[in-house]
């Protein structure tokens, strides 16, 4: 006859082992289902997706007839900056960085956002950097060291 102290670590033995196959089969059902759903997660982002920030930016720089070298040096980026730009498609440069081009492509408000937009950020009415940068563009100020004095004037650091 088993001891009682032994009935009960095989009864935790057999609850702890049930659970365990309620978690594999439960993990199981997941991945199955998590399989079905990618595919119509890539079939979601295929007819969603918009052109990269580098897609966008350079459809600007053709669209306004200037060379890169004329931008990135107007926006104040350094050239093997701007190599990382073009060469990676992927890349996401800072929102400074993005800011300075747009000011050198002399892009309007709404050009801005989605430019900015595609690199993963916004303007935003409640950060202080944003307002100055939104109020350079409504004023078509565009010159980085005039947005810079503006930035400076108000304790922010400059592009």
């Amino acid at each position: 006859m088993l001891h009682e102290k032994v009935l009960q670590e095989l009864h935790d033995f057999v609850a702890t082992m049930r659970e365990i196959r309620i978690y594999d089969i439960e993990k199981e059902e997941a991945f199955f289902r998590d399989s079905l759903y990618s595919s119509e997660l890539d079939e979601f982002i295929e007819m969603h997706k918009s052109p990269s920030f580098s897609e966008k930016l350079f459809q600007h720089i053709d669209g306004k007839g200037e060379t890169d070298a004329s931008i990135y040096k107007k926006a104040g980026v350094d050239r093997k900056h701007f190599s990382k730009i073009r060469s990676i498609p992927d890349y996401k440069p800072s929102k400074r960085t993005v800011v300075a081009l747009c000011l050198s492509l002399e892009l309007s408000e709404k050009d801005t956002e989605d430019l900015l937009s595609a690199a993963g950020f916004s303007l935003s009415d409640s950060d202080r950097f944003d307002l100055v940068i939104q109020f350079c563009l409504e004023k078509k100020i565009y010159d980085i060291d005039d947005v810079n004095q503006a930035l400076n004037s108000l304790n922010l650091k400059p592009l």
